[in-house]
């Protein structure tokens, strides 16, 4: 029986390009194409193409074309160092072609002197959290090698890659790499009251951190002499905190960008690194005396067994609720698994972008995983095996949270938030509103709302307590704004959601957000009221979190400073500095265990450090009077 002819129609090829478009940046070309190619009456449009599809495809053609040139095995084509071309027709010889290069764009020097006088430092361009470059491009994202007859990639390497590691950039990549504070895709007139107010409060003027003392302070009635004295060194700043408090650990040679608590092995920490590198420490316990403090000489378990020569920033760290089993997420597109002790669990490489964020399930049985791919992958963890892929996305899925046992949440690029059911391919309910990417999501303590955070400089609540109990929501894909409140009020990407861990009797659910416009908010989530605007910080604010009792919260940034807030005042109560030299805070991890006397942060440093902070020791943060205050007040 003859086999079927080859059919290729231009429809399918517009649509590969235009998904090619969108995975390079190439957004105003995606929109002439769609438009112009009517893609959406097209029949392929709907269909899922993996990133890299037309890349992937024409590698392909490559390795036909060597195949046709390359078929006698004669000395001349065992020999051949030709390269293979889309554009130029082969011809064999035993000369290496000579690189071409693209010509670099001509540069004016008023174009080459406003560069150095707009744009932050190199430390500015350090991201915080799921935040970001808007695109990886295509240059560097997809990589072509193709294999010759004699085994060794046509430009010489002796191994194969059918795809390249994103663009290298300083700082966390948690959510792509993420973007310099003035790279905001808002509309012209929000844009331009976006650079007016950081210009006028002096958060994006390019000077030292140190040194600065910005207007909005002063202006939400913060006294400058309360604010922290400057220092070009290390350490606390205040005169009654012992140095010693703060225990420096120094295993990484990277930027140090995830850190978290084993939650039953109460001593162990894991890290991990701009270098793909996981390391666990086995913390001392800190001396009962207020006088003694812990120190640390040994050296942790590195967890190194990752892929050389690609791009494997880690981005998540999460351990299982048994505290036997570690996920991490990282640049590299393999979602990793190891054992407490360092062992590797679990390896596997069916996502094809990299991964954003993993969660286990509240049973440790399941595990999510979010990636660049546009999907979700839904894992048996005792049996090692993928139960599920979800593609429910048109753009990147950024970050995943479980609700039950057997319900998650899940945030994509396309501002799009879909309610899952781990038996079902389809979601039971999409939460739509954002106009642009998703940050991050959190469910508040109850599990009944949920807030996500997003580029759109806006924070959204949404309640999910009905989903299950109503009818309506058994129609995939149903689009609803019930019971939404929008939190207003910053003016550049918002990257990191904290909900209060309690609140008093009688007040309402208490949300905070950092953002790039240098300040975190504190919000009556229930109204959507601003209760409190935190401008101490003079760069991007990368992290902020709760303490476990709802006490205090700690937010770091990229101008170096560890600030602890007082959640009865809104006043902050101690300050801490990172030092001068890559001065970002990335994350910060927050551990409780009162019959341990445990009371410490972990803090993931852009100088390759890690500082474990005993609050214990800290004569301010022992106010046994301290308590939560609700909605008391509100900031216009």
């Amino acid at each position: 029986m003859a086999a079927p002819p080859f059919r290729i129609t231009a429809d399918e090829i517009n649509c590969l390009i235009y998904s090619y478009f969108k995975d390079s940046g190439f957004n105003h070309s995606a929109f002439a194409l769609f438009s112009e190619g009517s893609l959406k009456n097209s029949p392929w449009f709907s269909k899922h193409i993996p990133r890299g599809e037309l890349i992937d495809l024409l590698s392909k053609a490559l390795l036909y074309i060597e195949v046709e040139s390359h078929w006698r095995g004669d000395s001349m084509t065992t020999n051949c160092k030709n390269r293979f071309s889309l554009l130029e027709r082969h011809v064999c010889t035993d000369k290496p072609s000579p690189t071409v290069l693209l010509k670099p764009p001509a540069t004016s020097r008023f174009a080459s002197s406003l560069r150095t006088t707009t744009h932050p430092s190199n430390e500015d361009a350090s991201i915080s959290r799921n935040s970001q470059i808007r695109r990886i491009s295509s240059d560097s994202f997809y990589s072509i090698n193709t294999p010759q007859a004699n085994g060794t990639s046509a430009s010489g390497d002796t191994t194969t890659k059918r795809k390249g590691s994103p663009n290298q950039v300083d700082g966390p990549v948690e959510k792509r790499a993420k973007r310099e504070f003035d790279d905001m895709d808002l509309d012209s007139s929000r844009q331009t009251n976006t650079r007016q107010t950081a210009s006028a409060q002096g958060s994006y003027v390019n000077v030292p951190a140190v040194t600065q003392i910005s207007s909005a302070s002063q202006e939400n009635g913060v006294d400058s002499l309360k604010r922290p004295r400057s220092r070009i060194s290390q350490g606390p700043i205040d005169e009654t905190t012992n140095p010693q408090a703060i225990m420096i650990l120094s295993g990484h040679r990277k930027e140090v960008f995830v850190c978290s608590f084993n939650p039953t092995k109460h001593t162990l920490l894991a890290t991990g690194s701009k270098d793909a590198v996981v390391n666990l420490w086995n913390l001392p316990s800190p001396p009962a005396s207020r006088d003694q403090f812990a120190t640390w000489n040994g050296s942790p378990i590195t967890v190194d067994n990752y892929v050389k020569d690609v791009q494997g920033d880690l981005t998540a760290l999460n351990w299982n609720s048994q505290g036997t089993l570690l996920a991490v997420g990282s640049y590299d597109s393999i979602l990793r698994i190891f054992t407490s002790e360092g062992n590797p669990y679990f390896t596997n490489h069916q996502h094809r972008g990299p991964i954003f964020s993993v969660r286990f399930s509240q049973d440790g049985r399941l595990l999510l995983s979010a990636s660049l791919d546009e999907t979700t992958c839904l894992w048996d963890v005792k049996e090692k095996r993928l139960l599920r892929q979800f593609r429910c996305h048109q753009d990147c899925c950024l970050d995943v949270e479980w609700m039950d046992a057997t319900t998650f949440a899940t945030a994509g690029a396309d501002g799009n938030i879909y309610v899952m059911k781990t038996d079902n391919p389809e979601p039971i309910k999409k939460f739509s509103g954002h106009e642009d990417e998703i940050n991050q999501l959190k469910y508040n303590p109850s599990r009944t709302r949920l807030a996500s955070c997003s580029d759109d400089t806006t924070t959204r609540v949404w309640r999910v307590d009905k989903i299950d109990n109503d009818s309506e929501e058994t129609i995939p894909g149903l689009a609803t704004s019930e019971e939404t409140i929008v939190l207003t009020g910053h003016t550049h990407s918002v990257n990191s959601i904290g909900w209060l861990p309690v609140t008093d009797t009688g007040t309402n659910e208490i949300v905070a957000t950092s953002s790039f416009d240098c300040t975190v908010r504190v919000w009556d989530a229930m109204t959507g009221k601003c209760i409190k605007v935190l401008a101490d910080h003079k760069r991007p604010v990368y992290t902020l979190i709760f303490s476990p009792d709802g006490k205090w919260l700690a937010t770091g940034g990229g101008d170096g400073y560890l600030f602890i807030y007082s959640t009865k005042t809104w006043e902050k109560k101690w300050t801490w500095f990172a030092g001068l030299e890559k001065p970002g805070v990335f994350e910060i991890a927050w551990q409780m265990v009162a019959a341990l006397g445990l009371n410490r942060l972990a803090v993931s440093l852009e100088c390759r450090q890690v500082a474990i902070v005993d609050a214990s020791k800290i004569p301010v943060l022992q106010d046994t009077d301290q308590g939560v205050v609700g909605a008391i007040q509100s900031v216009p």
